[in-house]
C-alpha cells in the first residue's frame, strides 16, 4: 500500500508543479486564451494522485499485486499518463508563446499524446480486470 502512496504524493507534486508552471507562465506572457497548459494539472491531479489513493485502499484489502493485469497495469499506466502530461505541456508551451508549428509538429504532437491517451486507457481497463478478478475470488 505504502508503494501506491507514494505513486499518489508524486503525481501531487507534479500536479501542483504543473499548476505552477501553468499559472506563472501565462503570466510572465499576458496570456489570457486557452491553453493546452491548463489541462495538465488537472490529469495529474485526477488520474495520477486521486486513482492511486484508490488503488491504495484496495490493494490494503486485496493483493493486487499477485495479478498480471495489475502489473501490467502499473507500467502502462506510469508510462501513460506522464507521457499525457509532457505532451499537453509540448502543446501548451507554443501556444503562450505564440509559435505556429508545423503540420508535421502538430501531427506528430497529436499522436504522441494519443498513444500516451491509449496507454492510459487500457491500464485502466486492466485495473478493473484485476479489481474484478480480486471480487471473483472473494465470493
Amino acid at each position: 500500500m505504502k508503494k501506491y502512496l507514494n505513486f499518489s504524493l508524486g503525481y501531487a507534486i507534479a500536479a501542483m508543479a504543473a499548476g505552477v508552471f501553468y499559472r506563472e507562465f501565462t503570466k510572465l506572457h499576458d496570456f489570457t486564451g486557452v491553453t493546452a497548459l491548463g489541462k495538465v494539472h488537472g490529469h495529474l491531479f485526477l488520474l495520477g494522485m486521486l486513482l492511486f489513493l484508490v488503488v491504495a485502499l484496495f490493494a490494503g484489502r486485496w493483493e493486487l499485486t499477485r495479478r498480471k493485469p495489475f502489473r501490467l497495469f502499473l507500467v502502462l499506466y506510469n508510462i501513460g499518463v506522464p507521457l499525457t502530461a509532457v505532451m499537453l505541456l509540448v502543446r501548451g508551451i507554443p501556444q503562450v508563446l505564440g509559435l505556429t508549428l508545423s503540420p508535421g509538429a502538430s501531427a506528430a504532437i497529436s499522436g504522441i499524446a494519443g498513444i500516451g491517451h491509449i496507454l492510459t486507457g487500457v491500464g485502466l481497463l486492466l485495473l478493473l480486470f484485476a479489481l474484478r478478478q480480486c471480487g471473483k475470488d472473494e465470493a
